[in-house]
């Protein structure tokens, strides 16, 4: 039977630690057969979220949905944040049919985990016992059988357009439109009564950030999404809308709730600015910088400056969203709540992506001014090179003219011309030491100024 990939080294804690954890889930495996769903979710209650979250990751696809729909708001916002990406991916979409494994077949269990999902390009969300049930739309009569609260689509194709034209009577709006900057071409309510509101929403990825275009239309208390690439925030606001019932009622609701899991993804990013900054700071505040870190730091300042100003157009034009559905009058009170405390948070950003630019001026100056101390200190070590050899320069003049052959008169060449180098050796120590001296001098003075300034 397979297990737990073990290190080569560990201590007794954390071989029992394992040992504990494959127990546990062989019990969820037999639970989730038996469909013993109170027993399961007593089971699961007492673990830590990075417990349950191994738990969701090696159970297959199927089980591990059913699982994860047992867990409690509270438990399951904090086994959320334990969660790789792969694993939110994989909640999230729905599974093609893989081979079951037998009850304790722990090799079958990881093999059926690894199994491919499919990737949907339409969903629809059904409200099924206060929660949202995601169903994959693969035909126009799969979409024709629903009743949603919520239909998103990613990318879809002409014939996917004409499925929502035909059944809901409803034309989606062409993906140039959704660039435009004048409110009036952004938010507005149609003759008919349908609501359109396009947004833009953060995606944060290591290598880079953008804005995504997003269009939203509300009709007949259904809400329809359309956007070009697949978002973080949408997946958390179905991975979340799973597991709390009475979470959302109505396609507002879902909405309102995508807002909020933007902002909220927005304050992660700006934590990730501020952590990055602190280390900015840590190299840029010692007392010195060389050439290649201060080019490396103003390439990580840049970086986080186009992030942070990415942020602020994010929930600005979140703000204005919010601003446009609560003059519209569509919401009821409980979302009016909802869209002003969505606005007191994102007041609260804008304070701190100010911040945030302030910093990162200060952090680019400092920077760019140890580059210009560098320079300095280069041209200052010309400078001392110059008035060292100056005057050996000019003795060298000397040397070259006649009068010298004449000064010379009776010596050897070799003796005149190796006295004459060594005079000027001399002459050029002299000078340099000289120089020290004198810097040295009035280091020392501005020193005790400066501790006599302190006194004072």
């Amino acid at each position: 039977m397979s297990e737990f990939p073990n290190p080569p080294v560990e201590d007794d804690a954390e071989a029992r630690q394992r040992a504990e954890e494959q127990e546990t889930l062989r019990e969820v495996e037999g639970l989730v057969r038996r469909q013993d769903w109170s027993a399961l979710r007593a089971r699961l209650e007492p673990l830590a979220p990075e417990s349950v979250a191994r738990i969701l990751d090696a159970l297959p696809p199927d089980e591990s949905v059913q699982v994860w729909e047992l867990l409690d708001k509270e438990q399951g916002e904090d086994v959320l944040d334990e969660m790789s990406e792969a694993l939110q991916e994989s909640l999230d979409e729905e599974p093609d049919e893989t081979a079951a494994a037998g009850p304790g077949d722990l090799q079958g269990v990881l093999q059926a985990s690894e199994a491919p999902r499919k990737t949907a390009m339409v969903n629809a969300f059904e409200l099924q016992n206060g929660r949202l049930r995601q169903i994959q739309i693969d035909s126009k009569e799969d979409l024709a059988r629903t009743a949603p609260i919520w239909v998103d689509l990613l990318a879809p194709s002409k014939e996917e357009r004409r499925w929502i034209e035909d059944i809901f009577d409803l034309e989606l709006p062409d993906a140039d439109d959704l660039t435009d900057i004048e409110e009036s071409a952004r938010f507005y309510i149609e003759d008919n009564g349908v609501v359109h509101l396009h947004s833009d929403f953060l995606l944060d990825k290591e290598d880079e950030s953008r804005n995504v275009a997003v269009a939203f239309v509300l009709h007949n208390n259904i809400l329809f999404s359309m956007r070009d690439e697949e978002l973080p925030v949408f997946r958390l606001q179905r991975l979340r809308a799973r597991i709390q019932p009475g979470y959302v009622t109505d396609g507002k609701d879902v909405l309102l709730d995508l807002y909020d899991a933007d902002v909220e993804y927005s304050a992660d990013a700006l934590e990730d600015i501020y952590a990055e900054l602190e280390e900015v700071s840590r190299t840029v505040l010692t007392p010195q910088v060389t050439d290649d870190e201060a080019a490396e730091i103003l390439s990580d300042i840049a970086k986080e400056e186009d992030l942070n100003g990415r942020i602020r157009r994010n929930v600005l034009d979140t703000r204005r969203a919010l601003s446009f559905l609560m003059r519209s009058r569509l919401m009821s009170t409980d979302q009016h709540d909802d869209a002003r405390q969505i606005l007191r948070d994102i007041d609260s950003l804008d304070g701190h992506t100010s911040f945030l630019f302030g910093k990162i001026n200060f952090l680019m100056d400092a920077t760019v001014g140890f580059i210009n101390i560098n320079q300095n200190k280069r041209v200052s070590k010309l400078t001392t090179i110059s008035v060292v050899f100056m005057p050996i320069n000019i003795i060298a003049g000397i040397g070259g003219m006649s009068e010298f052959s004449m000064m010379t008169q009776g010596i050897s060449w070799p003796l005149a011309y190796g006295a004459f180098i060594a005079g000027m050796g001399l002459i050029g120590w002299g000078t340099y030491v000289s120089l020290r001296y004198l810097e040295t001098r009035k280091a020392k003075r501005l020193l005790a100024a400066r501790r006599a300034g302190r006194e004072d």
